[in-house]
């Protein structure tokens, strides 16, 4: 007889980008037209020298690089951030409100363990980023999809209209994964209003801000100066700085909230790893002007797929921004078999909309069917202009049709 399983844990679904992967293992693409993947978000070139030449010089001089830390991060990282998160937002953070975490998906598992439990329920705007809803999955804790339509904008007054009993939480992204979209101040506060109102918390993940359009602060919730009683801020240094194999993320919220947050922490990592901490810590003492160089790279392969797509007829371009297009695919067909279709006949790997949000047959819209999500900042504009191309040559028609 076999050990039990969980079914919270078995009916999650399996992680989506290992999920891709195993689509095109073992298949081999002609030199004339390689594999484009565009199917996940994260940097694959190393941090710059300077940043890694200070990590190793910690892992070679600071012995207590190799030993456990603090179960809320390094001091000087959390002032650091608070430091700088004030003066760009215009706000007042202290470092008693600031964690760090090993990266931002636990950053965002860590706030939900204090905010809901079995039998509660949390608001996602569709289509939503699917770590999140696996957490929930597994934790028991229910969803509550808020169709965004086709500007991908959630409408506070929608939300409202779902909120009840269980309701614990509204969950926002923004710059938007998938949708790419990058939510007005004006709506971020009307949410921040809304749970406040309510009694329930807004969970706000902005990962991707430093690739933000937008000049200035995204919004001014820090300027508010209870802004924690309802306010959970995450963030995530792996994008800024190519740390992604570091795990460093942030949570910002109430030192009450955080006292509970230690708990859940210290069971699950004990500690961030030290070597990534040390290296977002220089990183934002050192390397404010390369960010921005980054920033603008962002922005022009943005601007290179909005152009390129232009020229591609049939395809619609919904959202795009930050690392993220979400485009709806003019076939017959829903999107999990498009994606699977597209790697022979265009070569190129994308995720289908069916693994950001609910099915028909679960009581969707018919949006995750229809779309695909285009993970584009690590293509430069000629990759993205073959991108467009190839969609451009595929054959015409509703269904999709055998692979030559």
């Amino acid at each position: 007889m076999s050990a039990p399983v969980n079914p919270l844990v078995s009916a999650t679904i399996a992680p989506p980008v290992m999920e891709a992967r195993r689509w095109i293992a073992g298949k081999a693409f002609p030199d004339d037209r390689p594999l484009l993947n565009l199917s996940q978000a994260a940097p694959v070139a190393p941090p710059p020298e300077p940043l890694r030449r200070a990590m190793a010089e910690a892992v070679m001089t600071l012995p207590q690089a190799h030993l456990y830390g603090p179960v809320l991060g390094l001091p000087e990282l959390r002032a650091e951030l608070a430091l700088q998160w004030s003066a760009a937002y215009d706000g007042t953070i202290d470092e008693a409100q600031v964690a760090i975490t090993a990266g931002c998906n636990q950053a965002f598992v860590a706030a939900m363990a204090t905010i809901a439990g079995p039998g509660d329920t949390v608001i996602l705007p569709t289509p939503w980023y699917f770590n999140h809803k696996m957490w929930l999955d597994m934790a028991g804790i229910g969803t509550q999809p808020l169709a965004t339509g086709p500007t991908l904008l959630p409408d506070p007054e929608a939300a409202e209209a779902l909120i009840d009993g269980r309701t614990r939480a509204i969950v926002l992204v923004t710059p938007n994964n998938p949708g790419g979209v990058e939510y007005p101040p004006e709506l971020i506060r009307a949410f921040f209003d809304l749970c406040r109102r309510r009694g329930i918390a807004l969970v706000l993940d902005e990962t991707y801000r430093d690739f933000h359009s937008r000049e200035g602060a995204p919004h001014g919730l820090f300027a508010d100066p209870d802004w924690d009683d309802t306010l959970v801020h995450l963030y995530s240094f792996s994008k800024a700085y190519r740390l992604t194999g570091h795990r460093v993320g942030a949570l910002m919220t109430s030192p009450a909230r955080l006292a509970e947050v230690e708990k859940f922490l210290d069971t699950v990592a004990i500690c961030p790893p030290q070597v990534g901490q040390i290296g977002a810590l220089w990183g934002m003492r050192n390397l404010s002007a390369w960010l921005a160089g980054e920033r603008d790279e962002i922005l022009d392969r943005r601007a290179a797929l909005e152009a390129a797509f232009v020229r591609v007829t049939g395809w619609e371009l919904l959202g795009v921004g930050a690392y993220f297009a979400y485009v709806r695919h003019p076939f017959d067909a829903p999107s999990d078999e498009v994606a699977r279709w597209l790697v022979d006949a265009a070569g190129v790997l994308i995720l289908p909309g069916t693994m950001f949000g609910p099915l028909r047959a679960q009581g969707g819209d018919g949006l995750a069917e229809a779309t695909l999500r285009v993970a584009f900042a690590n293509a430069d504009a000629a990759g993205l202009e073959d991108f467009a191309r190839r969609l451009s040559f595929l054959p015409r028609g509703p269904d999709l049709p055998p692979v030559a």
